[in-house]
């Protein structure tokens, strides 16, 4: 009632931003004037929300789990541009798969949606709380679970205020699905009902990544200019990390140093940055030859390949409070990443990998220094991350097996 009434209340201020701001105009009519045409009236639905581009990709295995183990109609919803777009690109030729833009938890838009469609299940893709759609979704009849579901520390505090709300709101919800013990406990301490949470793991274990073959790893460092020189890969680097990075770069030597930004926006202050340390650089898009050394990356879709071929990786977004990037995708190649001491993102893998020396988390620029040597030296290191994979592996097909009985 108070969450609606609020909403109601801001109504005719979002409308005035509207009028007045053109970005945000189009943000809003996207998502609240929408084409419902694409709907198959009155087929039954499995409808996933995912956020943003992370959660779209995290849920790519768990779908085609999804189409080929029940059979259902897929209806993605996504609340970020980039999250849309991403779904659009990768499902565009599956003719089981519907895209809408999520209507920012608007009950009438809701309500619309399931007029014309059957939707059996929602799956909330890890922690994110929309009242209305919760709530219409039982109104349905339809069964509702959260999947990946994890609860920051940041969250936590947050949700704890709002306890006895949520309490009363999760009895609409089946199961939590949760990723950690840790993430099970929280979620029962503001709400759930012990007997509907379970620690399944999580997907990102799952996530099927590309396999490079040794002849096109070695392609690729041609196309690059790259000799025998060791490789230095600090992937999606953030605002504030890449000073931090040439400084250690320019104490090492045999290295090239491949920087990653995970904004394309921040290319030019970083060509600024190198130059002011010195060093020689090119960018990917040139497809030089000639050896520099930094070579910087202003084109999207190749981190996983650089981690690939790397001999050091640095994982961005924790020597600044971002919270941290992907710690998996490197050690998927084999590769054990370097990381900052911001991880409340990705807090249970890499505490998990520092604790079984496939990962190290460093403060200074000494401690940087000391764990490349380390990462240089080490043996044994590919086994304990297969160990550690295969420890986490089959995560989509326990959610796949407990959501067929949720709905047979």
């Amino acid at each position: 009632m108070i969450y609606n009434a609020l909403r109601y209340i801001l109504y005719p201020f979002i409308g005035v931003v509207a009028v007045l701001d053109s970005k945000k105009r189009e943000f809003l009519k996207k998502r609240f004037f929408q084409s419902l045409d694409s709907l198959k009236v009155n087929e039954e639905y499995i409808w996933i929300h995912c956020s943003s581009v992370g959660e779209v990709n995290l849920s790519d295995t768990l779908i085609k789990s999804l189409l080929k183990t029940i059979g259902k109609r897929i209806l993605i919803t996504t609340f970020t541009d980039t999250g849309y777009e991403t779904a659009k690109s990768r499902y565009q030729n599956e003719e089981q798969i519907d895209i809408l833009y999520f209507p920012l938890d608007d009950k009438s838009c809701i309500k619309k949606i399931l007029k014309k469609i059957k939707v059996q299940l929602l799956i909330i893709i890890e922690t994110e709380i929309w009242p209305n759609l919760i709530k219409e979704v039982k109104k349905s009849g339809a069964k509702t679970i959260f999947v990946n579901g994890r609860i920051s520390d940041k969250s936590l505090d947050r949700y704890k205020k709002l306890s006895t709300y949520l309490k009363n709101l999760f009895k609409n919800v089946d199961a939590f699905y949760m990723q950690t013990h840790r993430d099970a406990g929280r979620i029962i301490e503001i709400g759930a009902t012990s007997s509907k949470v379970e620690v399944v793991g999580n997907l990102k274990f799952d996530i099927e990544l590309t396999h490079y073959s040794e002849n096109e790893l070695q392609e690729y460092k041609k196309q690059l200019g790259l000799g025998n020189e060791k490789i230095f890969v600090a992937g999606s680097t953030r605002k504030g990390e890449d000073e931090q990075l040439l400084e250690v770069f320019k104490r090492l030597d045999g290295y090239t140093l491949i920087l990653v930004p995970r904004h394309l926006e921040r290319v030019e202050e970083i060509e600024k940055l190198i130059s002011k340390f010195g060093f020689s650089y090119k960018k990917s898009s040139e497809k030089l030859l000639e050896k520099k050394d930094v070579i910087l990356i202003n084109e999207m879709g190749i981190l996983r390949k650089l981690y690939a071929i790397s001999d050091v990786s640095f994982v961005g977004g924790t020597l600044v409070n971002i919270g941290g990037h992907s710690l998996l995708e490197p050690l998927f190649y084999g590769k054990t990443p370097i990381f900052g001491p911001y991880i409340q993102n990705v807090k249970d893998i890499a505490e998990e990998a520092s604790k079984r020396d496939i990962g190290y988390m460093v403060k200074t620029t000494e401690e940087f220094l000391k764990k490349i040597k380390r990462v240089e030296t080490e043996e044994q290191t590919e086994e304990k991350i297969l160990e550690f994979f295969s420890e986490n592996k089959d995560v989509v097909k326990k959610v796949t097996d407990r959501i067929k009985n949720l709905i047979k």
